[in-house]
């Protein structure tokens, strides 16, 4: 007879033989829907559970979805104290299993490909958790945000960016970034949405076809591009830095970047897909590709060749990172787009 004990799932940290950490987290991402900095997150805190309170057979499922992309897990009483929780959708197998035997001391096959995953399941943040919770959907071409707000609770929103919210949503207006906002054309204004009498939702949608990352701050800073911002929790702090007349100026792009620093949870877009890397040392990157980087890197702008390459290749300024840190880059740049689409732009004739 099946036991009702509550069971949790916690995943160790530990990968099984032959399996690397960025293949495990990559296919982590994918089989729970999460960005992959949200998976590198998860890894980097193991152990943590990803799901409690369930049934045994349940249980089993989820650690042989976790077994089948090489990471290790345990199963174990919901009474089992674990640092912290993550919850994840039951993943749904196409057939009945049992509970896996440990992992044989020979080697296992190398992760599945993010196309044979079967489970499909998204992690959302429980209430014992910090900051808000939320979910991403339309990535990576169109990524839509979905933030439940607690009552009482205020989040902050670029202006014009929400799309769908409850009627206990109340928004006020404020001004933000001041001069360094109304210089770059962008707007100056962010609102504020707090959900009076209970709980709400709201609905983000960016301006710019493209994909959405999340980060938690507890204390680190992080630099977006002027454009980037989307949303955050009023525990960021978000003001404009001056680049610089020579680093902003000569790059083609902004005079300012947006300083984001503070605890709670903050989100950005781009313009097309979003990869973010893991500089140690000097590193390249044109400055259209710029999404955010951490507090720590040192930038500096050049340009590509001489002039001659300036004018004739295609390539102008680009940054040159150098340090250890984070840096967000998108896959398509605008400027790169506009130039693309300029030719095939309607001219009256003359005559």
């Amino acid at each position: 007879m099946m036991s009702t004990a509550a069971y949790q799932v916690t995943v160790t940290g530990e990968l099984n033989p032959g399996v690397t950490r960025e293949s495990a987290v990559e296919a982590f991402a994918k089989l729970f829907k999460v960005a992959p900095e949200t998976a590198e997150q998860i890894f980097s805190r193991a152990p943590m559970v990803v799901k409690k309170g369930i049934d045994e057979t349940t249980a089993d499922k989820i650690q042989m979805a976790l077994t089948k992309i090489g990471v290790q897990s345990q199963v174990g009483m919901s009474e089992t104290p674990a640092p912290a929780v993550i919850a994840a959708e039951e993943p749904q197998p196409n057939n009945e299993i049992t509970r896996p035997v440990p992992p044989p001391p020979e080697p296992v096959p190398q992760a599945a490909p993010p196309s044979m995953v079967e489970p499909e399941a998204s992690i959302d943040q429980e209430q014992d958790q910090p900051g808000f919770k939320f979910k991403i959907e339309g990535r990576p071409d169109f990524a839509f945000l979905t933030v439940q707000v607690p009552g009482g609770k205020t989040l902050r929103v670029e202006a014009s960016a929400m799309a769908t919210m409850d009627t206990n949503m109340v928004m006020k207006t404020k001004a933000k970034g001041g001069l360094g906002r109304f210089l770059t054309s962008e707007s100056i204004f962010i609102n504020e949405f707090t959900a009076q009498n209970g709980p709400g939702e709201i609905g983000i949608a960016p301006a710019s076809p493209g994909d959405l990352a999340h980060v938690f701050l507890q204390g680190e800073t992080i630099f977006l591009q002027n454009s980037a911002f989307v949303a955050s929790d009023m525990g960021v702090t978000v003001e404009t830095k001056w680049q610089g007349l020579t680093k902003g100026f000569f790059s083609g792009e902004s005079l300012f970047l947006i300083r984001c620093s503070g605890d709670g949870d903050l989100w950005f877009n781009t313009y097309g897909g979003m990869i973010m890397l893991d500089v140690d040392g000097d590193y390249v990157v044109d400055t259209g590709n710029i999404v955010a980087f951490t507090e720590g890197l040192d930038y500096s702008i050049t340009k590509v060749g001489g002039y001659k390459s300036l004018f004739f290749s295609g390539e102008g300024f680009v940054c040159r990172f150098s340090g250890k840190g984070k840096v967000w880059i998108q896959t398509r740049s605008v400027q790169a787009f506009t130039s693309w689409v300029y030719p095939f732009r309607p001219v009256q004739n003359k005559g």
